[in-house]
């Protein structure tokens, strides 16, 4: 499965931070802008897996167009 999510990327001294608004307190950095970007993708997988085994109960997914 294959999910898109906005970042953003924030210039710093030491390269990039990159944080994704959608998933509070996910945030990475990387020396480049292509290395920041690659960091979040790990970062935002870490995320997803990690909600994911704290669910329990009936779980459900929706899909949602926009």
């Amino acid at each position: 499965m294959s999910l898109s999510y906005p970042v953003v990327l924030i210039p710093s001294e030491e390269g990039y931070a990159v944080g994704c608004p959608a998933l509070p307190g996910c945030w990475s950095q990387g020396a480049t802008e292509k290395e920041a970007l690659q960091n979040i993708r790990e970062a935002i997988q870490d995320y997803l897996a990690a909600v994911t085994d704290s669910l329990k109960g009936d779980v459900r997914e929706v899909e949602v167009v926009m």
